[in-house]
């Protein structure tokens, strides 16, 4: 039987000014099993990074709040937790590798060192050469040799100061990682190495995974299962089979799909999803998309749609409505 490890019940996170309030996630709702992987799709200001910043409790401080729902975390919820309590929970329990290696590891430290102090923070009792003996099994672990501790971040390129990063966040083998687009700086090459080391230190070590990324490619390599955002909420979701070959889907997970070259089929121009991803501090009625939904109807812009489910399948639509015919046509 699956064993469920995180759960979110209608997470509200606001981020707060002098000026506006941006409603960055909206009651969204999404949960993982133990040695699962989650692929959180969706445009630049979908809310992504927003929901793995709040699974860590690492939101601003005095600008983001979590306004409203719950982060259960092996059924104890984490928005509950101190700060102090979180620390021995961050790194340990749940490790985030965050969008740019470039600026995650600190010029004026060794790398080595770097691993190392995430090892002394939580495992109290080992001795010096412990530490040293695990840093270097972490370099290797991800393809480095371990001669290389000793050196800087900026004597590394790209690719291997993303190892690096990934070497700390699986240092003390979490239960979950937060992949915050960990790809997005690296060339196609490199990228493909890291996602494959990526996947396989996870079954290695059995650790779940929400992957925050923009390419559905990655997506289909590596997840089990898919939840599509826009404007800070969840507007499908299903297992990797029902997001790329199901029967029916929402609007904006057509546009994206249809925003992919396609290699079986001639087309002078892509086909991009029309207008922009709205403005958080001023959301539109009713459904989020509906500005730029080329099904849009008069309910869509008065009224919020409820969720329409088959088999695990869902979809926020108002064309799957109980009295709609689109869901049975697809």
């Amino acid at each position: 039987m699956e064993e469920k490890l995180l759960e979110i019940k209608d997470l509200c996170v606001e981020y707060k000014t002098d000026e506006e309030t941006v409603y960055a996630v909206n009651n969204l709702s999404l949960s993982i099993n133990k040695g699962e992987t989650l692929g959180l799709v969706g445009e630049t200001g979908a809310g992504k990074t927003t929901t793995a910043l709040s699974i860590m409790k690492l939101l601003p401080q005095k600008i983001g709040f979590i306004k409203k729902g719950t982060i259960y975390m092996n059924g104890q919820d984490i928005i509950l937790k101190s700060e102090e309590e979180m620390r021995k929970i961050r790194g340990k329990d749940i490790s985030m590798i965050f969008q740019d290696p470039m600026t995650s590891l600190n010029p004026v430290f060794t790398v080595g060192e770097q691993v190392a102090e995430v090892i002394k923070l939580h495992s109290e009792g080992k001795s010096k050469e412990e530490i040293e003996k695990r840093v270097d099994e972490l370099f290797l672990m991800v393809g480095l040799p371990a001669e290389r501790k000793t050196e800087y971040p900026h004597q590394f390129s790209g690719g291997m100061k993303q190892r690096i990063v990934i070497a700390m966040a699986l240092a003390c083998e979490p239960q979950l990682l937060l992949a915050d687009e960990p790809t997005t700086a690296l060339d196609v090459t490199i990228q493909a190495q890291v996602l494959k080391m990526m996947k396989d230190l996870k079954d290695k070590l059995n650790t779940a995974m929400i992957l925050i990324t923009h390419d559905l490619g990655v997506v289909a390599q590596t997840c089990d299962k898919v939840a599509i955002m826009y404007a800070g909420e969840i507007i499908e979701h299903g297992t990797a089979e029902d997001i790329f070959e199901g029967n029916f889907h929402h609007p904006y997970t057509v546009g994206l799909f249809g925003s992919i070259p396609d290699l079986t089929t001639k087309s002078k121009r892509l086909h991009p999803i029309e207008g922009l991803m709205p403005d958080p501090s001023d959301l539109p009625h009713g459904c989020r998309f509906n500005p730029r939904c080329p099904k849009c109807m008069d309910i869509c812009t008065k009224a919020e749609p409820r969720e329409y489910i088959s088999d695990g399948h869902a979809v926020k639509c108002h064309l799957f409505s109980d009295d709609s015919s689109e869901k049975k046509e697809g």
